[in-house]
């Protein structure tokens, strides 16, 4: 039956592309809030990709899933929880309804991202359908090392601009025996430099954050090496911290409730300051990651923002905005050329979300 669904809607983009008819792809919605509104999208035709669903091939042993795109999220998790594993981005839903594929299309991940990979760094092969209604397989269901790029990663992010997503294989990984969390009051310089120090070490760190004045530092891996971890840095240890970190991905934490706009920087790890012109109070920005994301909720104009965060070498995104959309961090004209070709290659007629990333794609 799936089959048919996928002709079928190989089919319906083949017609849009013969009739130049844009198309916006929807799946179960989780990730609407995420990405910009363009105004082509408002008279989109939709392209339901929701009842694309089903787990293909999963062999715990292989350390390998295989599964359509419409494939709920929460069922794939289920499945790999049963069996012992994770997918080791952890990845955020924002809804129980999110499927698989838009967790990939928009390349979300959690806390455990800067110590185990991105969505990006897991993608192993995908199968897509491009702008001209063809339906494209990439890369497979192993680690290969090849010369040449991957081009199933690029599905990763491009946010259905480049093709629809049919199905995707994904690396997966064994949980670890043992989880706890330590804390720490600190002040943010000392909790940057508490956690460098630490990620130059075996310690087996999963994830980190720090907000209200707290750092808070996960190690995950086998019962002696994290009881080993919790002698060396001290701390106190959390009590429900894995609610705590459950909170932090869906960003249900009281510091993502606000009326002000919810920024996600990315800056290398040891910057103390965004050097924004107006202050900001401490508890308005939330660092993970080591340091590297910052969620940081302001008032500030974008471009001001996106500005300051520009001279760091980073890059700004209006993650979430009441009322509005979000705004991605302006590529420079040789990174927009190469964003154009990769469009014109794979969406020549731009009727695949169109608008969703920036309004030259």
């Amino acid at each position: 039956m799936n089959t048919d669904i996928s002709q079928q809607l190989a089919q319906q983009v083949q017609q849009a592309f013969e009739q130049k008819t844009a198309l916006s792809i929807v799946g179960r919605n989780s990730k609407a809030f995420y990405g910009r509104n363009d105004e082509r999208a408002a008279s989109a035709e939709t392209l339901d990709v929701s009842g694309h669903c089903g787990v293909l091939n999963y062999e715990p042993t292989e350390l390998v899933i295989t599964a359509r795109a419409g494939t709920p999220l929460a069922e794939i998790e289920a499945l790999l929880d049963n069996n012992g594993q994770m997918l080791p981005f952890e990845p955020p839903a924002f809804s129980e309804s999110a499927t698989i594929g838009g967790t990939i299309a928009c390349n979300l991940s959690g806390p455990r991202r800067a110590h185990a990979g991105a969505a990006r760094d897991l993608v192993l092969g995908c199968k897509i359908i491009n702008g001209k209604g063809e339906i494209m397989s990439f890369g497979g269901e192993v680690m290969k090392n090849v010369a040449g790029y991957d081009v199933s990663r690029l599905m990763a992010g491009a946010m259905g601009t480049l093709g629809v997503l049919l199905e995707v294989s994904l690396k997966v990984l064994p949980k670890a025996e043992m989880e706890v969390t330590q804390q720490f009051a600190c002040s943010p310089s000392e909790a940057l430099n508490r956690i460098h120090t630490w990620s130059q070490t075996p310690l087996p760190i999963s994830a980190s954050s720090y907000h209200g004045a707290v750092l808070r530092v996960r190690f995950s891996g086998a019962t002696k090496a994290v009881n080993a971890a919790i002698e060396t840095v001290g701390g106190e240890t959390m009590a429900e911290d894995k609610q705590y970190w459950h909170s932090l991905k869906e960003q249900q934490l009281d510091f993502f409730i606000s009326d002000k706009p919810l920024w996600r920087i990315s800056v290398a790890s040891d910057v103390e300051s965004l050097g924004l012109p107006a202050d900001y109070d401490n508890d308005d920005c939330l660092y993970e990651w080591g340091g590297a994301l910052r969620w940081l909720k302001s008032d500030v104009p974008a471009e001001v923002i996106q500005h300051a965060v520009a001279k760091l070498d980073g890059h700004a995104s209006l993650f979430r905005q009441p009322g509005g959309s979000s705004i991605f961090q302006p590529l420079t004209p040789g990174m927009m050329r190469i964003h154009q070709n990769l469009k014109q290659a794979f969406d020549p007629e731009n009727i695949l979300n169109p608008g969703k990333l920036y309004p030259e794609l």
